[in-house]
């Protein structure tokens, strides 16, 4: 249990570190991968995670392993793109699990962007999602852009396609900014929550 409590220190001093940091860290060499692994994780590259966390494996000691492959089962199923097992795994590690839109989120990504070892029809089928979206999102801008023009004496089919495409990447940078701060906002409170869990 000591040696558990140990590693869970140190991950948590070497959290502001960088990745070559991490890779050159001897001292707490295993929480050091295991936060590679979570941060490969995190970039949805399951390949560079799995390796990080069986090499933090292989340097724990015994009483750390369970932890890890706990840590390893969450940051896996992120990497992955699968909610389900996530969500499980998040609460038998006893933290707060992703809410419901969070996890919606996974799925949607997991359909539109599936993992690298998929199948290949589950990645054709991921082709076509996103094709389908494209047009989706191409026919509600030009929808959009016709009817904006519309009281200006309309204009053509080309000139509507490009306020359509201009209309489109407005609004998704505009979400995507919103989403960014929403998205920092929820990590400064989440790493809040756990500094004041530390005490």
């Amino acid at each position: 249990m000591q040696q558990q409590i140990g590693t869970l220190a140190a991950m948590q001093q070497l959290e502001t570190r960088t990745d070559e940091q991490l890779q050159s860290e001897s001292k707490h060499r295993a929480a050091a991968r295991a936060l590679l692994g979570a941060r490969a994780a995190e970039r949805y590259d399951a390949e560079t995670a799995r390796r990080y966390f069986n090499e933090a494996l292989a340097g724990a000691h015994p009483q750390e392993r369970p932890y890890l492959r706990q840590v390893m089962k969450a940051a896996l199923a992120q990497a992955e793109r699968r909610p389900d097992e996530l969500k499980e795994a998040m609460e038998k590690l006893g933290q707060e699990a992703p809410s419901s839109r969070q996890l919606l989120a996974l799925r949607f990504m997991g359909l539109l962007s599936p993992a690298p070892n998929a199948s290949l029809a589950v990645r054709a089928r991921g082709y076509a999602l996103i094709f389908l979206l494209v047009a989706l999102l191409m026919v509600i801008g030009f929808g959009l852009a016709k009817l904006i023009a519309l009281p200006f004496g309309g204009v053509g089919t080309f000139v509507a396609l490009l306020l359509g495409l201009v209309i489109i990447v407005a609004v998704l940078a505009v979400l995507a900014l919103f989403g960014r701060r929403r998205q920092s906002r929820a990590q400064a409170k989440a790493r809040e929550q756990a500094e004041s869990r530390r005490r």
